[in-house]
């Protein structure tokens, strides 16, 4: 059997003060994954834990990403993630804090044939 792409969420997550890349990262995912219920792995007989997630985020400032605190958010199966250079970096008037605002992809994946 192979992974198959069953599902593609996307969603958008922000830092409006502090600019901390892995929160705005976080926050993507979580907006990405919480808007929907997926029954597809049962539909198909297998766990909930089977899913395989791709996760990709875009963000400023990619190396300053926790990958790990990002994958904790997964509620089943497990994943992957490709941080890239995106998002928006938005300073404010005076200059002394950003605001950082990232885009998530997340591919979910089952073993089928």
């Amino acid at each position: 059997m192979a992974l198959r792409r069953m599902v593609l969420e996307i969603g958008m997550g922000t830092d409006i003060r502090g600019g901390d890349p892995t929160k705005a990262a976080i926050r993507a995912l979580r907006d990405a994954l919480w808007h929907n219920a997926l029954t597809v792995a049962g539909a198909l007989g297998k766990p909930a834990d089977a899913m395989h997630v791709d996760v990709t985020i875009g963000v400023p400032m990619p190396e300053r990403v926790d990958k790990q605190a990002v994958l904790a958010e997964l509620p089943h199966g497990g994943g992957t993630i490709t941080v890239v250079e995106g998002g928006l970096s938005l300073p404010n008037e005076s200059g002394t804090d950003v605001t950082l605002i990232a885009n998530a992809a997340a591919v979910v994946r089952l073993d089928v044939p």
